[in-house]
């Protein structure tokens, strides 16, 4: 996939935007604050409907304004396509596919993108909830559908909190609460459906990790990933995950059971404790967690041989061709070795764009297309090599 043309209205810090992209590298060179990144963010939009920096959708809505639109022409070999997504800074978002009304869970079908950004170190150092939404935000891309069954078991999720802070506050206790059971039914539909599709994503990017890993890092230290879930009793939130057991039984029985076992501490607490939005991806390298034991090089190894993973895993499944690849202000935080390894295994890609302050970052490799971003304007310099 090729990212040809972007355009933007009213979105972060552009009244409007227009950006022309072409096959292999490309390099977005400014001070910080300029707005590259939010060139980035935008079309990582497209690709798994959320931002990488913010939460909620408002903060990529200019000032003053009640919304913003990106808009994108995609090349798909010899097809063309057109999407636009309008964020409203109130309500539901709004989307077009070639000129035309679509759901927004649309987009995805036809944007394949893959971000690197400082952010990442996050992934493997922060909170579970860091290593949920890169989960979350792959699984999209590899199977749009799931952007609907994860909003689906969000609103499940908040509607059964919500009636369980009001049972705590009314003082009703457990069987006599008989409502909880049809939300029960729903969360455990729609969370086992959620929970599958992430284990086959921890077992189909396992091989793709371990050559990442190797290839970044330069040796081998037995890189795995697997999910500590909480229908398995336990709390992966709050407690330090224990050795992963196998999970491949009934995934459905094992949520009901530990729901009915949690509920009067749920009750208690007002939350719900079991759940995909409770579990945690957990990494090792050397057969040890990532978190807590791999030294600052080894962290950041672990962030990119995740991204590259879910790149090749992309490229290996889709009929749209290599998803696009964003390195923003990533090579930055990289010694010159890892910079090194990192141009070389990603210059390959059909189209790679590349963010930095200092030009002098970029590796020979990724130093093609040169685009200047200077307070929000953009100047295209068109650099080819050789």
């Amino acid at each position: 996939m090729i990212v040809e043309h972007l355009n933007l209205v009213d979105f972060r810090n552009y009244a409007t935007a227009d950006l022309r992209l072409h096959p292999g590298p490309n390099v977005l060179v400014g001070r910080n604050g300029q707005g590259k990144t939010n060139l980035a963010e935008a079309v990582v939009f497209l690709a798994t409907l959320a931002s990488h920096r913010v939460s909620s959708d408002a903060p990529m809505v200019r000032d003053g304004q009640e919304f913003a639109v990106i808009r994108a022409r995609l090349a798909h070999a010899q097809r063309t396509v057109l999407v636009e997504v309008q964020l409203n800074r109130q309500g539901s978002n709004k989307a077009r596919i070639n000129g035309s009304p679509a759901k927004t869970n649309e987009l995805p079908r036809y944007a394949h993108v893959v971000l690197f950004a400082p952010e990442d170190l996050q992934i493997v150092r922060g909170d579970p909830s860091a290593r949920r939404r890169f989960a979350d935000q792959l699984l999209i891309q590899r199977t749009p559908r799931m952007a609907a069954v994860l909003a689906d078991y969000d609103r499940v999720l908040r509607q059964r909190t919500a009636l369980l802070k009001s049972a705590r506050a009314r003082g009703i206790r457990g069987d006599a609460l008989t409502t909880l059971d049809v939300w029960d039914d729903k969360l455990i539909a729609l969370g086992s459906e959620i929970i599958h599709a992430r284990l086959r994503l921890a077992e189909d990017l396992q091989q793709p990790l371990t050559d990442a890993y190797t290839a970044i890092a330069g040796a081998d230290h037995r890189p795995e990933l697997d999910w500590a879930l909480s229908v398995r009793g336990g709390d992966p939130e709050e407690d330090a995950p224990a050795e992963s057991p196998d999970v491949r039984g009934d995934i459905e029985e094992l949520f009901r059971g530990a729901l009915r076992t949690k509920r009067d501490t749920e009750l208690d607490r007002g939350l719900t404790l079991v759940g995909p939005h409770r579990d945690d991806l957990v990494l090792r390298v050397r057969d040890l967690p990532v978190k807590g034991y791999a030294s600052h090089g080894e962290s950041w190894s672990v962030a990119l041989a995740l991204r590259l993973a879910s790149a090749e895993l992309l490229r290996a499944e889709s009929p749209a061709g290599d998803p696009v690849l964003i390195l923003d202000d990533v090579f930055a935080e990289l010694d010159a070795d890892r910079r090194r390894r990192l141009a070389s295994l990603t210059s390959g890609y059909e189209q790679v764009i590349v963010t930095a302050a200092v030009e002098e970052d970029i590796p020979d490799a990724l130093h093609r297309h040169v685009v200047r971003i200077h307070a929000g304007t953009i100047t295209d310099e068109r650099e080819d090599a050789g």
